[in-house]
């Protein structure tokens, strides 16, 4: 016999519309929407007293809210929740900054892709020095948003790469590289490392191999750029989390 999952009561149920909010979520409580959600809400969504939308918080689930608006104000009125809040496996995205373009992309599609930390890493030869933090954070809500993951990746201020792992205490991290290594075959949790563009310098390769929580793995055998390495790993690892849960879901059947 199938175990219940926790998800939703039925799919129909579910809004097309999410929103992530920082309020607590309960059934009657009211959330009062940020200024830039009220007017996507009202001028770009036309949405209408009434309409459903679901909202996550990263910590109560999703839940099931109508709105409800008057002249002064656009407010969601909560009502049931849709889902109970799920454990994510810790999966950290240590990277060095790169271009504006391409340093969103990276915060879009490791929303998208289950990261729960993203660590910008400063090192010899990154060429970004800055990081807007901001600016990352909202492309990652959005991102969680659109696919319905139920919380937002935390996105940590830029450290160097020393100051990084002085005392460590993150999970096991893979060092992603080019060239004939073992394939990144890790558990579903963990960090992934990715270098500069200009990739590591020989003392950091040194210091890096040194450090015994760091396993050096492969993404295949060619050079790819940095954000699409960043999205290989995270993708991997995933689909390792995928795989295992398929596997404990057949098990207890």
């Amino acid at each position: 016999m199938q175990r219940h999952t926790g998800k939703m009561k039925a799919d129909t149920q579910r809004p097309k519309l999410r929103l992530y909010v920082a309020a607590d979520l309960v059934a009657g409580a009211t959330v009062v929407p940020t200024p830039e959600q009220a007017h996507y809400l009202s001028h770009v969504m036309r949405l209408t007293a009434g309409a459903p939308v679901a909202l996550f918080n990263g910590r109560d689930g999703e839940w099931l809210a109508t709105l409800e608006a008057n002249r002064r104000a656009v407010l969601l009125k909560v009502m049931e929740r849709l889902r109970a809040q799920q454990p994510m496996p810790e999966r950290w995205l240590l990277f060095a900054p790169i271009k504006r373009t391409r340093i969103d992309l990276v915060a879009e599609k490791a929303s998208e892709l289950g990261a729960t930390v993203l660590q910008p890493v400063l090192t010899e030869r990154t060429v970004v020095d800055r990081v807007n933090l901001d600016r990352l954070t909202a492309h990652a809500v959005e991102a969680a948003e659109q696919c319905g993951r139920l919380s937002v990746p935390e996105i940590r201020p830029l450290l160097t790469l020393d100051r990084l792992f002085d005392g460590w205490s993150g999970p096991p991290v893979w060092l992603a590289r080019p060239g004939a290594l073992p394939a990144l075959a890790a558990p579903a949790a963990g960090a992934v490392l990715i270098g500069p563009e200009g990739g590591f310098s020989p003392a950091e390769e040194r210091w890096l191999g040194a450090l015994p929580f760091v396993t050096p793995v492969g993404l295949g055998p060619l050079v790819l750029r940095a954000e699409t390495a960043a999205i290989v790993a995270l993708a991997l690892l995933q689909a390792r989390h995928g795989a295992r849960a398929e596997t404990a879901n057949q098990a207890s059947g």
